[in-house]
C-alpha cells in the first residue's frame, strides 16, 4: 500500500507546495487578485456583475489545482488547451464549465449575446440627434487601437497577434473576445482575460486621466441649450436595419455582432416587450455573469502564466489609455471650434465602454459643476463608440487576413 502523507489528503494545498516556484508564486498572486476583485466589485469601484464571479473563479480555481493520473496537475473547471474532437468530448464529460466554454466562448456566442442585451439598452437616437460629433469623438478614441496596433508588432507580436491585442483600445469587451477568436486564437484566453480586466478598471482609472488633462474651470462648461430634433421609433428602426445590413455589406467578418447589437435596438424600438425584456435582463445580466465566472476561470496560473502575458499587459493598458487621450483630443479639437462652449470631457466617453464612459463623463463634470448636463451627447459618443470598435476590429481582421494571405 503506498504512503499517504497528510499534505496530500489537501490535493490543493499540496499541489501548490509541489509546484514550480513561479507557478507557487502566480496561484497565490491571481487568487489574492481574485479577493481585490471581488472586494472593488462589491464597493462598486468596478463592475460588480462582472468582477465579482470572475474574481471568486479566479481565486477558485488556483486553489482547486489538483493531480490526475500519471502526475498531470489540472482542474475540474474546463480546459481551454483541449484542441481535438477526443480531447474536447472527454473534458466535455468531465469539466463542468467546459459546455459553456466550448460552446460559447470558442465560437463567440458569448460576444453576440452580450451584444444583443447591450442593444436593447441603446438609444440610437442620441446618434442620430447629433450625428457629425458623435461620430467625429468615436473616430478620435479608437486612437488607441491605431497605436497598439504598429507598437505590438514592434515589441515582437505577429501581425495576427498585435491585431487582435490592439483591438483593447476599442474598450468593446465582446468585440475584443471576437476579435481575438478570428485573429489569434492560439492567445486567445490571455487576450481576453488582460482586455477584461483592463475594461473593468476604466471606471477607476479614467477620471484621473480626465483630471489631469482636463482642466476643473472647462469640466464645469454647460452645454448650451439646442434645438433637439425630434427622433421617432420607425426612424430609429428604419436607421439600425440600414447601418445593421450596410455595415454587414462593408465588413462581413463582423456581421454577427452587428446583427446581434441592432436586432437589440430593433426590438426596443418595435415595441416588442417580451423579447425587449428577455434580452436586456436575463439575457445580458446571464451572459455577462457567466462571462466574468468563465474568465475567471480561465485565469489558472498554468494557463495564464505565458511569456507573452507581460507584453499583453504593457499594450493593453497602453491601449486603453490612448483611446482616452484621443477621445479627449477629439472634446478639444469641439472646445476650439465652439468658440469653448463644448465641453471636451464628453469625449472620454467616446471609448465605447457602454455605459460606464458616460457616467465618467457626466460624473466628473457634474463634480465640477452640479448644474452642467452631458449626458445627452456622452450617450451618443458612447453608442457611436460602439459602432467603430466593431468597424476597426473589422478593418484589422480584414487587412490582417489579406497580409497573411
Amino acid at each position: 500500500m503506498p504512503d499517504i502523507s497528510f499534505l496530500d489528503l489537501f490535493q490543493g494545498v499540496a499541489t501548490l507546495v509541489h509546484s514550480a516556484p513561479y507557478l507557487m508564486i502566480g496561484r497565490i498572486v491571481l487568487m489574492l487578485l481574485g479577493f481585490l476583485l471581488i472586494y472593488l466589485g462589491y464597493k462598486g469601484v468596478l463592475e460588480a456583475l462582472l468582477m465579482i464571479p470572475m474574481g471568486l473563479g479566479m481565486a477558485t480555481v488556483n486553489a482547486g489545482v489538483l493531480t490526475f493520473a500519471g502526475g498531470r496537475h489540472g482542474t475540474l473547471f474546463l480546459d481551454p488547451l483541449a484542441t481535438t474532437n477526443d480531447q474536447v468530448m472527454t473534458q466535455l464529460q468531465i469539466d463542468w464549465l467546459q459546455p459553456i466554454y466550448s460552446l460559447m466562448f470558442s465560437n463567440g456566442l458569448i460576444a453576440c449575446l452580450v451584444f444583443l442585451g447591450i442593444g436593447t439598452l441603446l438609444d440610437v437616437g442620441y446618434v442620430m440627434a447629433r450625428p457629425f460629433r458623435s461620430m467625429f469623438l468615436a473616430v478620435c478614441a479608437e486612437l488607441g487601437t491605431l497605436v497598439t496596433f504598429p507598437l505590438g508588432v514592434v515589441m515582437g507580436l505577429p501581425l495576427n497577434q498585435a491585431a487582435a491585442t490592439a483591438t483593447i483600445g476599442g474598450a468593446d469587451g465582446p468585440m475584443v473576445l471576437f476579435a481575438s477568436l478570428v485573429l489569434a486564437p492560439e492567445i486567445f484566453v490571455p487576450i481576453t482575460v488582460v482586455g477584461y480586466l483592463y475594461l473593468g478598471l476604466t471606471y477607476g482609472g479614467y477620471p484621473y486621466i480626465v483630471k489631469a488633462l482636463v482642466p476643473k474651470r472647462i469640466r464645469a462648461i454647460e452645454m448650451p441649450p439646442e434645438p433637439t430634433p425630434t427622433v421617432t421609433a420607425g426612424q430609429k428602426m428604419v436607421f439600425a436595419v440600414v447601418a445593421c445590413v450596410v455595415l454587414s455589406l462593408l465588413f462581413p467578418v463582423a456581421a454577427p455582432l452587428f446583427l446581434s447589437l441592432f436586432i437589440g435596438v430593433v426590438s426596443r424600438e418595435a415595441g416588442l416587450k417580451y423579447f425587449y425584456e428577455l434580452f436586456s435582463n436575463q439575457i445580458l445580466y446571464g451572459a455577462t455573469f457567466f462571462l466574468g465566472l468563465v474568465l475567471g476561470v480561465l485565469c489558472e496560473a498554468g494557463t495564464i502564466l505565458d511569456s507573452k502575458v507581460l507584453i499583453l499587459l504593457v499594450l493593453g493598458i497602453l491601449a486603453l489609455t490612448f483611446s482616452a487621450i484621443g477621445g479627449l483630443m477629439g472634446g478639444y479639437v469641439l472646445y476650439f471650434l465652439s468658440g469653448g462652449k463644448y465641453n471636451p470631457v464628453i469625449g472620454i466617453a467616446a471609448v465605447s465602454c457602454v455605459p460606464t464612459t458616460a457616467k465618467v463623463a457626466q460624473k466628473l463634470v457634474s463634480a465640477a459643476n452640479p448644474h452642467s448636463i452631458v449626458m445627452p451627447h456622452a450617450l451618443g459618443a458612447n453608442i457611436s463608440g460602439v459602432i467603430t470598435s466593431a468597424i476597426f476590429a473589422a478593418v484589422l481582421v480584414t487587412v490582417v487576413r489579406a497580409v497573411g494571405g
